[in-house]
C-alpha cells in the first residue's frame, strides 16, 4: 500500500519545516492551495503570529482566467501588502507542494513585485 496524496504532502512538509523557520526579521511566507482557492501569510515563527496574509478570495484580487494567473494576482496583491508593513525579506516555505504550477507563479509575482526570497 502506497502513500496517499495528502500522507506524501505531510511528510514532504515535515521536511521543509525542520529547516524553515520564520523571524520577526525574515519572516516564513506559508502558501495553501485548496481545489479553488489560494491562500499566503507571512508568519512570524518565534511569537506564532501571522504579520501579513492574503488570499484568492480579497476584494481586489483579479480571479479572471485560470487557477495560475489567480495565484500570481495573489503573489502581486500578497507582496505589496509584505512591503507596506515593512517586510522585504522571508524564508520561502511552499507547505508540502511542488516548485511548479500555481506555487511558482504565486513566488516569481511576489518576486517581480519586490519581496525578496
Amino acid at each position: 500500500m502506497g502513500l496517499t496524496k495528502l500522507e506524501r504532502r505531510q511528510r514532504i512538509k515535515k521536511r521543509i519545516r525542520k529547516i524553515v523557520s520564520g523571524t520577526t526579521e525574515k519572516p516564513r511566507l506559508s502558501v495553501f492551495r485548496s481545489n479553488k482557492e489560494f491562500y499566503a501569510q507571512l508568519i512570524d515563527d518565534t511569537t506564532g503570529k501571522t504579520l501579513v496574509a492574503a488570499s484568492s478570495r480579497e476584494k481586489g484580487v483579479d480571479t479572471d482566467g485560470n487557477k495560475v494567473a489567480t495565484a500570481a494576482a495573489v503573489g502581486k496583491v500578497f507582496a505589496e501588502k509584505a512591503l507596506k508593513a515593512g517586510i522585504d525579506k522571508c524564508a520561502f516555505d511552499r507547505n508540502g507542494y511542488l516548485y511548479h504550477g500555481r506555487v511558482k507563479a504565486f513566488a516569481d509575482a511576489a518576486r517581480e513585485a519586490g519581496l525578496k526570497f
